[in-house]
């Protein structure tokens, strides 16, 4: 992790590397991040459902959705994010070695987002030049989506593969619990502000929704690009002569990521915390419709959710620095877990449906932000987004696997969605096993106050 202490002759200073912030230098940083953290949350939290509305008008079953959606964001990730990742850790630059992996995805997520929100138009075009040979203007537009996804998609990875190991590098290290409360905290305002005011004219005025985000994406993340600064680094270690090509680069990365115990566990737990919400949030807005909650309504089941979550996020952040992530982890997906499988037990009508629902988010939210800052506190600090994205790699394979296998087996059971909620507490189960096996490795490793990364 980043060396970050106050300074013994400045109290009101601290640092991160070379970096040294006063309270007024601290509070910029956190200004500029967060906008930052805004134009993310809004594309994250806001693209995923306004697909899926645009999706199911054009008659898209849940296989095509859970598969273009879920799976192949994943299995870009899979691909890119190591890559740019290890790319990002060793590379030296006039403006940083986060910076530039942000400032390129730029232009090509807005261009993909501009063509999401042409997609009725475009699809409806090319049907019309190919004409006896178009599959029909359906299917052309399901493919012109499919393409304008996949170009927002790459740019995406590329950028969240390093997002995180900026605020490693420049956010002190004994903030960082609390700096990841602030970042939960402003990614819950853009949902509020987005489930309870835009959410449910999505069918009608999705066009205007992907280029509004698009707009908002392209601006703020032009500014964090041009206002952050990165301090200085070390030089990277010397890559051995015999492991320059790519395929020893790999068996490298393998081998530093995932031969050891410790790691290995450490990475199987944050992905099954990842992907346990998956089976729901792929599919809670039409279990919404199904149940007669209707579009609005899950609105404004979301709109509570982040608004108790908004009030839970600094609270949990300093809980987190207080007793450290993996204890708020362990005891917070314990929580989520019983808490969903009691759901897809009892859930049958609109209004326990939501109140489900807003546990699912609650909870999740909590674990979520109570274990933001895990990778922070144990991964090692020279390779931390190469750590990081051996943990997306393992993540990304589970939501390729979870989100489809879901689509597949509500189509073959009629679309019972309550399935959902059984889905993800067992996964959540699983997570909490994971846990209360790396305790028993954190003990090996010095414990949770001289712990060394192995």
């Amino acid at each position: 992790m980043s060396t970050a202490t106050a300074l013994p002759d400045a109290p009101r200073q601290w640092r991160c590397g070379s970096l040294v912030y006063g309270v007024t230098g601290l509070a910029v940083l956190f200004g500029w991040l967060l906008l930052g953290d805004f134009a993310w949350s809004i594309k994250e939290r806001a693209v995923v459902p306004v697909a899926q509305v645009l999706l199911k008008q054009l008659q898209a079953s849940d296989f095509f959705i859970a598969l273009v959606v879920g799976s192949l964001p994943a299995g870009l990730a899979m691909l890119l994010g190591p890559v740019i990742a290890v790319k990002s850790d060793r590379h030296r630059g006039r403006y940083g070695r986060r910076i530039p992996f942000l400032l390129l995805p730029v232009p090509p997520i807005v261009a993909g987002l501009l063509g999401m929100a042409a997609t009725p138009a475009v699809g409806a075009l090319l049907h019309d030049l190919l004409g006896s040979a178009s599959p029909g203007e359906r299917i052309c537009q399901l493919a012109w989506f499919s393409l304008t996804w996949t170009l927002f998609e790459v740019a995406s990875v590329t950028a969240n593969a390093v997002f995180g190991g900026l605020i490693n590098d420049v956010v002190p290290q004994p903030l960082i619990g609390r700096f990841y409360g602030l970042f939960r905290a402003t990614s819950l305002l853009a949902g509020i502000g987005f489930s309870s005011l835009v959410l449910g004219h999505a069918e009608q005025h999705f066009t205007a929704i992907f280029a509004g985000i698009a707009a908002v994406y392209g601006a703020c993340f032009l500014l964090v690009c041009w206002r952050v600064r990165e301090g200085s680094y070390a030089p990277p270690e010397p890559l051995p002569a015999e492991e320059g090509g790519f395929a020893a680069a790999a068996r490298r990365y393998l081998r530093e990521c995932f031969s050891h115990r410790f790691y290995v566990l450490l990475f199987l737990a944050m992905m099954l915390g990842l992907v346990c919400g998956s089976p729901v949030n792929s599919f809670g807005v039409f279990y919404a419709k199904q149940v007669g909650l209707g579009l609005s309504g899950y609105g404004d089941a979301l709109a509570v959710t982040y608004a108790c979550s908004l009030v839970l996020a600094l609270p949990v952040g300093w809980l987190a620095d207080r007793f450290h992530p993996l204890r708020v982890g362990l005891a917070s997906i314990c929580a989520y877990a019983l808490c969903m499988l009691a759901a897809g037990l009892w859930v049958s009508d609109a209004q326990q449906f939501g109140i489900a629902f807003v546990l699912h988010g609650v909870v999740s939210g909590i674990y979520l932000t109570g274990t933001a800052a895990l990778g922070q506190y144990l991964f090692p600090a020279a390779r931390f987004a190469q750590f990081f994205s051996a943990m997306n790699l393992l993540a990304a394979i589970g939501y390729m696997l979870v989100a489809p296998v879901m689509g597949a087996w509500l189509d073959a059971t009629g679309s019972h969605y309550h399935h959902t909620f059984i889905a993800s507490g067992a996964l959540a189960l699983l997570c909490a096993l994971c846990y209360v096996a790396l305790l028993a490795q954190m003990r090996r490793l010095g414990g949770f106050h001289r712990y060394q990364a192995p």
